[in-house]
């Protein structure tokens, strides 16, 4: 038996990283320097680096100091400009790292300065495409016919152009090779990807020393293979540009609190997780980071749900980004064009319909945690939820002053005609569930509030519709909710109609506006959740995965948004003082740079879940602005 090389090389803890963002892929940076994933040109392609999910040999980027500490790190203010402060015995450097956001190409920028005395700065560059199941062949490369040499990777249709300082075979700083390391050749000054002379495994490590005013720059951009290296951005342009951009955005968020603080880091990150060109919004960076440490609850979310993109979207228009949220409109009307009877509940980033769902054998996942999948096959489900949350957040940009084009109204009244026609049908409800179809009374509600803003749209903007037919339908499942869903003996409203336990998710019935967040069933129902749902911490199970309900082995943590939606009922429903508490417990389970995960253990004290996760960080959003506004009211 040979050794786990996983053992050797423990999972880094996910408060330990940073997220970079061009609003095209988004790399994961962790407190010692090295960037541990990256998808290039996407968030939902393979990747180039791939350490999170197994070990360094599956791909990383480290820039660190040699027998240095961080001693501080932080983004530069309203951006996704992270700086890092290394102290050593000899000196200090800063390191910047940056993607700015260019119009056609993707680069990671990483620039070191020695600010005091000298320090020697360690570089381990590891290129591993297709989730490391594609070694690269790579060489140099001149630039610029003056002698700047780059190192370029190439597998297959992607390539990756190192520029930067480069170590020679003759050069004093260079390491003795390495294993998997070769000794490189010059390739032909001209540049052309056909002039190999020699060629490596797509790993530069060295050490360079730097004096204080000493500055480093490396470059790594992503381009097709078939098409010559594009030109290396000016890091210093670049940085100028990329902090004039999240400013500017960021502009009208204003920061008088801790709280407010965390809101508009919570925004940066819904737009960072947002593809610019597409207006995809990903419910996540990453794909398979386990909802239990060690365990099979496993899922890649680097795609975008209509759900979890909907309530960003609502989410961003409260604070009146509606720009984002048109942009995300006119990527629902091309994902779901067509028949509404292939709704989807997720697509691509570019409103893909196949996600095809497969395991990687080969990595040996964050904390041992298999299998490490790409693809979901959740992608084929039925959720009735879905069409619901999409109606209440176009509703919500209506309201806002966005006007309705007879493109999509007419996409709405589809939903709405696909909605009527499943309505007997039974689904797998928000979380996705892989057991058998239930009706689920938070995808019921969901369906009444998708009528039910139809009615609003006829009535109150005078668009054209069936009105009557949808209020009757509306109307069926209010009274079909309130008979089926609604547990007399407990006071509480029910997971699904067939079992009384409780789900989190009914949290969200007062959102609908199907019931009022005071009204004494949604009381009984918060009292059951408390008590049965809330653990010693005070924080929330999604549900009871002992009942088995959702077909899969093992447990969960507690679900950040659960929490998080349980603030904003109790600020609703007149208890501020709680969800003060709750609230300021929750803002503890951040990263030092605002990030939150899917779940939080809180034995452990570490983040879990696919990272950083747009559903916790619309649901933190919501909750301070419920808090809030209860304070303005009292």
């Amino acid at each position: 038996m040979g050794e786990d090389p996983a053992a050797e090389h423990p999972s880094t803890p996910l408060e330990d990283y940073a997220l970079l963002s061009d609003l095209r892929t988004g790399p994961l940076v962790a407190r010692e320097g090295s960037v541990d994933w990256l998808c290039f040109p996407r968030f939902d392609s393979p990747s180039v680096f791939a350490a999170l999910l197994g070990t360094p040999e599956d791909g990383r980027w480290q820039i660190a100091a040699v027998d240095g500490e961080v001693v501080r790190r932080r983004y530069l203010p309203r951006t996704f400009v992270l700086e890092t402060t290394w102290r050593t015995p000899t000196g200090t450097a800063v390191v910047t790292d940056f993607m700015p956001l260019g119009d056609r190409q993707s680069d990671l920028v990483r620039r070191v300065e020695c600010t005091s005395g000298t320090v020697e700065i360690e570089h381990d560059l590891r290129i591993r495409f297709d989730y490391n199941r594609a070694k690269p062949w790579t060489r140099r490369v001149d630039l610029d016919g003056a002698g700047t040499c780059g190192l370029l990777s190439v597998a297959g249709p992607n390539a990756l152009l190192l520029a930067g300082p480069l170590l020679h075979p003759h050069e004093r700083q260079r390491q003795e090779p390495q294993e998997g390391m070769e000794e490189r050749h010059e390739a032909s000054p001209e540049g052309h990807p056909d002039d190999y002379q020699g060629a490596v495994s797509g790993r530069l490590t060295g050490v360079f020393p730097l004096s204080e005013g000493d500055a480093a720059d490396w470059v790594l951009t992503w381009h097709e293979s078939h098409e010559y290296p594009p030109t290396p951005v000016d890091p210093a342009e670049a940085l100028e540009r990329t902090v004039e951009f999240w400013t500017r955005w960021s502009a009208q968020v204003r920061v008088r609190d801790r709280h407010d603080e965390q809101v508009l880091r919570s925004l940066m990150v819904l737009r960072g997780l947002t593809h610019r060109d597409t207006g995809g919004i990903v419910a996540a960076a990453t794909t398979s980071l386990p909802e239990d440490f060690g365990g099979e609850r496993n899922w890649d979310y680097r795609y975008t749900w209509l759900r979890d993109a909907a309530l960003t979207i609502q989410t961003l228009i409260t604070h009146e980004f509606t720009d984002g949220a048109l942009h995300w409109r006119n990527w629902l009307l091309r994902a779901v064009a067509g028949d509404p009877d292939d709704l989807q509940i997720m697509y691509g980033v570019a409103g893909e319909r196949q996600l095809p769902e497969r395991v990687l054998d080969h990595l040996a996942g964050y904390e041992n945690s298999r299998p490490v999948r790409i693809g979901n096959e959740a992608a084929g489900q039925y959720q009735a939820d879905v069409v619901g949350e999409v109606m209440l957040a176009l509703a919500a940009l209506r309201d806002a002053g966005v006007s309705e084009d007879e493109y999509s109204w007419g996409l709405q009244k589809n939903l709405l005609r696909f909605c009527a026609e499943n309505i007997e049908r039974t689904g797998h409800g928000i979380w996705e569930m892989r057991g058998p179809g239930q009706y689920f009374v938070h995808g019921r509600a969901m369906m009444w509030a998708a009528f039910d803003q139809g009615v609003r749209a006829v009535e109150e903007h005078g668009l054209d519709g069936p009105a009557q037919y949808w209020g009757r339908l509306r109307d069926r499942l209010r009274d079909e909710i309130l008979d089926r869903g609604f547990d007399r003996a407990s006071g509480s409203f029910t997971q699904t109609y067939a079992t009384t336990e409780v789900d989190a998710s009914l949290l969200q019935l007062p959102h609908t506006g199907f019931i009022d967040y005071d009204d004494p069933r949604m009381l009984g129902t918060v009292a059951r959740i408390e008590a049965e749902l809330r653990d010693e911490h005070g924080l929330l199970r999604r549900y009871r995965t002992e009942t088995g309900l959702d077909g899969l082995p093992g447990g969960e943590y507690p679900f950040l948004i659960c929490s998080f939606w349980l603030v904003e009922q109790y600020a609703r429903s007149g208890r501020v003082e709680d969800a003060t508490a709750l609230l300021d417990r929750l803002s503890a389970c951040a990263t030092d740079l605002g990030l939150y995960a899917e779940e939080y253990d809180p034995v452990s004290g570490r983040l879990a879940g696919n990272f950083p996760q747009a559903f916790s960080h619309l649901g933190f959003v919501r909750a301070a602005d419920a808090l809030a506004r209860a304070g303005r009211e009292r």
